[in-house]
């Protein structure tokens, strides 16, 4: 059963994360995903591959990044 294919609720359960950041992660087009008709479907090794490449992570750094320069320039 590894070929199967896992929604939002399965892959955010496998990452141990909330749906909310996965949808988070959907809409920076980060996170390799497939829709199929109105749903998010997801390959475990597909999402493994983007984890390890450590793309899960720069997301948050370009968030937190983003927050810090805000904060130095109070003109952006």
């Amino acid at each position: 059963m590894e070929n199967r294919w896992f929604s939002v609720d399965d892959i955010a359960e496998y990452l141990g994360v909330q749906p909310d950041t996965v949808y988070k992660w959907i809409s920076r087009k980060d996170m390799p995903v497939h829709k199929v008709g109105r749903l998010w479907k997801f390959k475990t090794a597909e999402v493994d591959q983007w984890v390890r490449s450590g793309a899960a992570a720069d997301g948050r750094k370009r968030a937190s990044n983003e927050s810090t320069d805000a904060e130095k320039d109070p003109n952006s």
